[in-house]
């Protein structure tokens, strides 16, 4: 089954006092274009989960992001006491030495310096919580491959609507073929009675009429063409990861498509010729999201 390359997963796991959020969105991309935003504890495994990223999602423009939530009584900063009381006897010092008056807004003076409001302790990242935040990882990453699992069966049912019309409208070409030779013959002729006016050769006539009509024959083209069909519809069974290859088939197709309908010469075969390409055309852009 073929995977789309739009996705979105999300994972949230509890260690102790704290909730490890994980969050990864997938877009379309030629090649893996990874963004992340990395919680300051576990950024020292940012090489570890960018490996892990590759390694699953191979291809798609991809952001992830893993953050950390605390209880609202554990996340308030601390006060620096001992720093305020070294800027408040430094400060009453420097005021009485030069008669300085104490300014009314003391306390939120001091709230201002630098520093007093900073955390200073330094946290370790203990393998007990990497390895909760590397479940939470894991599922996230799980819950976006299946959504990109139920996108690609969504893709693949489309693909497989346009390839069977494409099929469908090249079979209904040969309805005309009969009678675009005869016609092509009939202009030439008419057209060399109304303005030859002396007699000439019917049998080279004959043999170029042979020779023309054969350089507007498409059975080529339609053989061609219904073996791309077959092989597309050969390439989407064929496991995911599959996308440029559709791409490249569908390319083929095109060509196919297109000197069919150069050479038709017939108006209701070109009409047939333009709902193939609209068809085509809604495949080249749905194609573009296979991994």
């Amino acid at each position: 089954m073929i995977q789309s390359m739009t996705g979105y997963g999300k994972a949230t796991v509890t260690f102790g006092d704290k909730k490890i959020n994980v969050e990864i969105k997938s877009l379309n991309s030629k090649a893996l274009d990874l963004s992340t935003r990395i919680a300051p504890l576990y950024r020292e495994k940012e090489m570890e989960i960018r490996n892990r990223i590759a390694k699953t999602l191979e291809r798609g423009k991809v952001d992830f992001s893993i953050w950390i939530e605390k209880d609202a009584g554990e996340t308030a900063t601390p006060i620096n006491a001992a720093l305020v009381e070294n800027y408040y006897k430094q400060i009453s010092s420097i005021a009485e030495t030069y008669h300085i008056p104490v300014p009314n807004d003391w306390f939120a003076t001091l709230l201002r310096m630098p520093d007093v409001l900073t955390r200073v302790e330094v946290q370790e990242l203990a393998d007990e919580e990497w390895e909760a935040a590397s479940q939470a990882i894991d599922e996230a990453l799980q819950h976006l491959t299946d959504f990109r699992k139920q996108e690609g069966a969504a893709l693949e049912k489309k693909f497989i609507e346009k390839v069977n019309n494409i099929e469908r409208l090249l079979h209904t070409l040969e309805n005309y073929e009969k009678e675009r030779v005869n016609k092509i013959r009939e202009r030439i002729t008419d057209a060399l009675e109304k303005t030859v006016k002396v007699d000439y050769d019917k049998n080279r006539l004959e043999q170029e009429l042979i020779y023309y009509i054969e350089k507007l024959d498409i059975n080529e083209e339609k053989q061609r063409l219904a073996n791309h069909l077959n092989y597309f519809r050969e390439t989407l069974a064929g496991g995911h990861g599959q996308g440029k290859k559709l791409g490249f088939i569908a390319q083929e197709m095109g060509r196919e498509i297109n000197t069919t309908g150069s050479k038709s010469n017939h108006a209701q075969m070109q009409n047939i010729v333009v709902q193939m390409k609209d068809e085509l055309e809604q495949i080249k852009e749905q194609v573009l999201n296979v991994m």
